[in-house]
């Protein structure tokens, strides 16, 4: 699983490479040379997208996205361990709901093109249905460690508490 991680966070690094490569050439030849790349706008989003959504699936696994963590504190550990299941629980039906509806807009995008590009939408909106998806399925994983005992209480706040953030 760490090799897939490392793996995605290098990929997520090689296209925030191109995209930023592809803006800056673009500004570079427009103010320059009055001319510029075709479809580096369009890509430029389509990119940053993807970079954003499956970003916060990185995040997710490592349990760092935002939280209140300073209320959550305060609590014993019981107090910890309800916050935490209703939060998972919540945001597992969440993602649940980003997935059906997701798979609707790629089924639907497929046969719609981006205007310069010619990329079916359905590629581009697939982004949140692999983040939505994978998000679920760190989520279930955390519910069924909370159910089964298997959670130490050191993981019920988010990481960015426990380090000093």
């Amino acid at each position: 699983m760490t090799r897939i991680v490392k793996w995605v966070e290098g990929l997520l690094a090689v296209v925030l490479a191109v995209m930023a490569t592809l803006v800056f050439g673009n500004v570079v030849l427009r103010y320059g040379f009055n001319t510029g790349i075709m479809f580096s706008e369009e890509m430029s989003r389509f990119l940053f997208i993807w970079i954003t959504l499956i970003g916060a699936l990185v995040v997710m696994k490592d349990n760092a996205h935002l939280g209140m963590s300073s209320v959550i504190s305060l609590f014993g550990d019981t107090g910890r361990r309800v916050c935490r299941f209703l939060a998972d629980f919540l945001s597992l039906l969440c993602c649940l709901l980003l997935v059906h509806g997701s798979w609707k807009q790629v089924v639907l995008g497929m046969e719609d093109l981006a205007p310069v590009t010619n990329i079916p939408m359905g590629i581009i909106q697939a982004s949140l249905l692999i983040a939505s998806a994978g998000m679920a399925l760190v989520l279930a994983v955390s519910l069924w460690r909370q159910l089964t005992g298997r959670m130490p209480s050191d993981e019920l706040i988010p990481n960015s508490a426990r380090s000093g953030e």
